[in-house]
C-alpha cells in the first residue's frame, strides 16, 4: 500500500448516514455505494489478499485461519465476505460457512467459488447480518467494521450472533501515513472488551505473506470469545487488550 493515500484493503467504506470519524478532526472517510461494489466486483481479486491466488498467500491465510476459527466443523458467518475467498478456505477446513455481502455480484462470485460446499450466501447489511435467529461459533470479518457508522452497535449485534463461548474475529488495522484511515487495535480492543470473556490481539505486520508484500502500517487481529449469560469461558484468561 501507499504510504500515501491507502489501498484499498479488504472492504473499503461504504456510504452511510454517520461518519465514525467526524467531530474527530481526522480526513472523513471515502464513501462507496452499492454501485461502487457492483462494479468493483469484477476486478476485487485482483489484490492478493483478496483473491488469494498465490499460493503463499492462500497458505498463509489459511494458516491464520486454522488457528483464528474454533476447531473442529463449526457454523462461522463471514461478514462482509466479498468474493467469497476467507469463506471457501474456512469450508476446506471443514466449517459450514454462511457469508452476507451488500453487493449481489459479490455474493454471486463466492456462491461460483464455493459451489458443492457446505456454504451460503446472502445478500445484506454486515451491521445488521439477515440471519434471524440462527447462532454461530464463529464471527470472521476483515476490513469491515472500521467503516461503520456505529461499530459499538454492530459489535453488540454480532457478539448476540455468537452461541455461548462463540468467538469473533476481527481482522482490522489502520492503513497510511499522510491521512490513515481505520482502527487501531486500542481503539477496537476498548469496544470490544465489554464482551468478551477473553480477548486477544495479534499484530498481522510481520507476515508479508499475508499481503503479498512487505508492510509497515498498523493490521491486526482481535480475537474474542463472548460468553452467554452466566457462561463462563473455561481456561480463558482475563480480557487484556495485548492478551
Amino acid at each position: 500500500m501507499s504510504t500515501d493515500a491507502p489501498a484499498a484493503p479488504s472492504r473499503r467504506p461504504f456510504a452511510g448516514s454517520a461518519n465514525p470519524r467526524a467531530g474527530r478532526g481526522e480526513s472523513p472517510l471515502p464513501t462507496a455505494d452499492a454501485a461502487y461494489w457492483e462494479a468493483a466486483a469484477a476486478s476485487f481479486d485482483e489484490e492478493p489478499d483478496h483473491g488469494l491466488r498465490d499460493p503463499a498467500v492462500r497458505a498463509a491465510w489459511a494458516a491464520r485461519l486454522r488457528g483464528w476459527l474454533p476447531s473442529g466443523p463449526a457454523a462461522v458467518l463471514d461478514l462482509g465476505c466479498g468474493t467469497g475467498s476467507l469463506a471457501l478456505l474456512a469450508a476446506e477446513q471443514g466449517h459450514r460457512v454462511t457469508g452476507i455481502d451488500r453487493s449481489p455480484r459479490m455474493t454471486a462470485r463466492a456462491r461460483a467459488k464455493l459451489a458443492g460446499r457446505e456454504a451460503a450466501f446472502l445478500v445484506g447489511d454486515a451491521a445488521e447480518p439477515p440471519v434471524g435467529e440462527r447462532r454461530f461459533d464463529a464471527v470472521l470479518v476483515r476490513h469491515v467494521l472500521w467503516a461503520l457508522p456505529d461499530a459499538r452497535a454492530a459489535l453488540r449485534r454480532w457478539a448476540g450472533l455468537l452461541v455461548p463461548g462463540g468467538r469473533l474475529v476481527l481482522v482490522e488495522g489502520r492503513w497510511g501515513e499522510a491521512g490513515p484511515i481505520g482502527m487501531s487495535a486500542a481503539e477496537l480492543s476498548a469496544l470490544v472488551e465489554p464482551l468478551a470473556a477473553w480477548m486477544r490481539v495479534e499484530s498481522l505486520v510481520d507476515d508479508p505473506a499475508l499481503w503479498g508484500k512487505e508492510v509497515s502500517d498498523e493490521r491486526y487481529v482481535l480475537l474474542a470469545d463472548v460468553p452467554g449469560r452466566d457462561t463462563v469461558v473455561a481456561g480463558a484468561p482475563p480480557a487484556s487488550p495485548s492478551g
